[in-house]
């Protein structure tokens, strides 16, 4: 009885964990006779900085991409332009939605008030805009990449 019980629930748990990874719930319950399982997940917005802030540490290796964005801090003056940067820790997204056309490119003319890429904070989008006109020098994120709070994101120029 035991044994049938623990592959069942092994089954289950396996489904749950699929159906919350699938629709970014947080937490599933499920109940049926004496049986009660609940399944459940936690997202840290904190997590994800920690990584990038213990990253700038080893300079020698800017090579990867997520520790060059990283070490973008430590390197402002090899940047001309104004630096456009994260108003709060969380993660940056170019486009307004999947598969449409990104907000910006490297090149292109932005005029003030223009948003240039969304930082998602606790389910909140919030727009990031140019602080003035100018034409995008460079990206410094990715889509979908952990940001901290005053990341570089864009380098515009005049």
């Amino acid at each position: 009885m035991s044994d049938k019980h623990t592959a069942i629930d092994a089954e289950l748990v396996r489904a749950l964990a699929n159906i919350l990874n699938e629709t970014e719930l947080t937490e599933i319950e499920v109940e049926k006779d004496d049986l009660k399982i609940k399944v459940k997940r936690e997202i840290t917005v904190a997590a994800a900085p920690v990584a990038y802030a213990a990253a700038p540490a080893p300079v020698a290796a800017p090579a990867a991409a997520a520790p060059a964005a990283a070490a973008a801090p430590a390197a402002p003056a090899a940047r001309s332009g104004e630096e456009v940067k994260s108003p709060m820790v969380g993660t940056a997204y170019l486009q307004p939605a999947p598969g449409s056309d990104p907000f910006i490119s490297v090149g292109a003319k932005v005029k003030k008030g223009q948003t240039l890429l969304i930082v998602e904070a606790m389910k909140t989008m919030n727009p990031i805009t140019a602080p003035r006109d100018g034409v995008v020098a460079e990206i410094l994120v990715g889509d979908a990449q952990p940001v901290e709070f005053g990341e570089a994101l864009v380098v515009l120029e005049a």
